[in-house]
């Protein structure tokens, strides 16, 4: 019985001592949300090399498309 008792104690201060480990502990960060994803931009055909490249970094001149100034020169 004394056992049963001591068992019992143990417990009741193990759990005040558990508490208060919680409290001082400071709280979880939380997740930020995740950015929304980019929204995915139309992709040209360079019309010298056959190279795929985003439509706001493709240079145009007379409706074609081309990767650089020299292709485009060339073109």
């Amino acid at each position: 019985m004394k056992y049963l008792v001591l068992l019992a104690v143990l417990a009741v201060v193990y759990g005040l001592w558990r508490n208060s480990q919680r409290r001082a502990a400071p709280p979880p960060m939380q997740a930020r949300p995740a950015a929304p994803p980019a929204i995915p931009e139309p992709m040209l055909r360079c019309a010298h090399c056959g190279v795929h490249l985003p439509q706001s970094q493709a240079l145009l001149k007379d409706g074609r498309s081309y990767c650089c100034e020299a292709h485009q020169r060339q073109g």
